[in-house]
């Protein structure tokens, strides 16, 4: 990607993208839970032609048409999100820091994740939420602390 573009698609994502890191329950995990990292653009239907030129410029992720006459460009995963970010942090300006501390969980994501590991890691994953507008988010690092002490119990 041109600096130009790099400049583009930073300037899209500080207007109208989210940098997430979550806490995602996993019945199927050891742990219990999972660190959840993900970019995304959103745009009006009349406009998806932009997220599909993103994609392919990208070459990550997923669009999805939403019923609310909304489109998505959705990147997910640990190492697609450090990669993107990495190349977008130069030119990011609102979403900056909500980028480096995203980023500082997944330099710090062990290959095999532990219990310590992800307490130390949902206190960062808690730090972006003050940075999102989410109304839906539940799980956070008490949920994991409280998960663990009850799972010693039993």
């Amino acid at each position: 990607m041109s600096i130009k573009e790099k400049s583009y698609v930073a300037g899209f994502l500080d207007g109208d993208g989210c940098i997430m890191a979550q806490l995602v329950r996993r019945k199927d995990y050891a742990l219990g839970y999972q660190i959840r990292t993900s970019i995304v653009f959103y745009q009006k239907n009349i406009h998806k032609e932009i997220l599909y030129w993103l994609m392919k410029k990208i070459k990550y992720g997923y669009i999805r048409d939403r019923k609310d006459g909304m489109f998505e460009y959705t990147i997910v995963g640990l190492k697609e999100t450090l990669k993107i970010l990495n190349l977008l942090l130069p030119y990011l300006r609102l979403k900056k820091k909500v980028a480096k501390t995203v980023i500082k969980i997944i330099e710090n994501h062990p290959k095999k994740l532990n219990k310590t590991a992800l307490i130390r890691l949902s206190y960062l994953v808690d730090e972006t939420a003050n940075y999102n507008y989410s109304k839906r988010r539940t799980i956070n690092s008490q949920i994991i602390i409280d998960f663990f002490e009850q799972k010693s119990k039993t």
